[in-house]
């Protein structure tokens, strides 16, 4: 193991995170939401959608109030981007296409993900003569996507094309009214661009340094993490990364940073703003919990009585910390704060102003407080709320 010569403050280590992310200094908005993906390597997809959906809010966390439209213009237009398994479901820069081919080769080699076909060859040959005569097709109009049973009942065409999907024949283009469209790979990639010939050394090696320069700061689990690599595969290429070693006060671990995140010496305006639960600052649980002191925990899918923030407890950011959290909900033009949690009274203005932010982003001209975990914080947040 390298010894580190750099140490940093936990403030400073917060810092080159939150630049690196993007939440720091002025917004990057010539570069737009395309140059907020390439920077971020990744944005996770996600089904629920209360304010809007995942891959919207983290544009917005960064850039402010993007249009809806713009964002999804930005993500599915131009062949700039396509969707496959990084952290999960993932929208992710064409660029990487080829640093991913370690995950087909895997997926090829198991032989199946869930579900398993009668006669595979004949149901992928459907799909791809299918694809190649008609173009793009969701899994509706390549003839539907269930036998009838559950949700997990997939019909012989839909896991046909999930396993194009898996090992490379197929890719996802877009999302439309949530649906995957597929397309053949060979039409959708640049040719540059298509092919699996970087093996599995390089293309952990590309990810790792990519996660790098996202997180700024990072150790080797919060690297591994960030496109669900394994532990032994980030400690085997690290040396190569350019990645330098450091040590932040109060992590108790090796980490690395980026080298460039380092010399820029962040700086700059903090974005005071509502986070997905997705956001890539926050999708590590430990991480978030050892840089921000921050426990944070999706509840989309604990029994309603259990839940202690809410269904959909978007983290408040503000002046570098997370001081709170609001489960958000919409009535006709009305922006509800169902439920409320903030970490005293510093974080009601800047939980009133991220509020407001949002709710003309989405088209509410009124704030309403439900409930908040302290009484008398909540009161405060009303006042305020009432009086911006």
């Amino acid at each position: 193991m390298t010894t580190a010569e750099i140490s940093l403050s936990a403030d400073e280590a917060r810092r080159v995170a939150l630049s690196a992310q993007g939440l720091l200094g002025a917004p990057d908005r010539r570069a737009g939401v395309r140059g907020m993906l390439r920077r971020l390597g990744a944005v996770q997809l996600d089904t629920i959608s209360v304010l809007a959906r995942s891959h919207e809010l983290v544009p917005y966390a960064r850039l402010g109030a993007v249009g809806r439209k713009t964002v999804e213009t930005a993500y599915w237009t131009g062949g700039h981007s396509f969707e496959y398994w990084s952290h999960a479901a993932c929208i992710l820069p064409v660029e990487e296409w080829p640093h991913f081919a370690f995950r087909r080769r895997e997926r090829r080699a198991r032989g199946h993900r869930w579900h398993i076909l009668e006669d595979r060859d004949a149901a992928c040959a459907a799909v791809r003569d299918r694809l190649k005569a008609d173009g793009p097709l969701t899994t509706t109009e390549l003839g539907g996507g269930k036998n009838g049973g559950e949700w997990f009942d997939w019909s012989e065409t839909k896991i046909a094309v999930e396993w194009l999907l898996d090992t490379g024949e197929v890719v996802c283009t877009e999302r439309r009214g949530w649906k995957r469209v597929y397309d053949l790979a060979e039409r959708a990639i640049p040719d540059e661009l298509l092919h699996d010939d970087i093996d599995d050394h390089e293309c952990m090696r590309r990810l790792v340094a990519q996660a790098g320069g996202a997180m700024g700061v990072a150790t080797r689990a919060d690297l591994a993490d960030y496109h669900r690599l394994k532990g032994e595969q980030v400690e085997q290429v690290l040396p190569e990364t350019g990645l330098v070693p450091v040590e932040v006060e109060g992590w108790g671990k090796p980490a690395w940073a980026d080298p460039a995140a380092l010399e820029a010496s962040p700086r700059g305006r903090h974005r005071t703003t509502l986070l997905s639960p997705f956001d890539s600052l926050v999708w590590d649980r430990p991480r978030t919990q050892r840089m921000f002191g921050f426990t944070h925990r999706l509840e989309a899918y604990v029994p309603k009585p259990k839940r202690i923030h809410g269904y959909f407890a978007m983290p408040l950011l503000s002046g570098g910390r997370l001081l709170g959290r609001v489960d958000p909900g919409r009535e006709g033009t009305t922006l509800l704060a169902r439920q409320v949690s903030m970490s005293g009274r510093k974080a009601v203005g800047p939980m009133a102003k991220a509020l407001w932010e949002a709710a003309s982003w989405v088209g509410c001209d009124e704030v309403r407080v439900e409930r908040c975990d302290d009484a008398e914080l909540g009161e405060a947040l009303a006042r305020v709320l009432t009086e911006g």
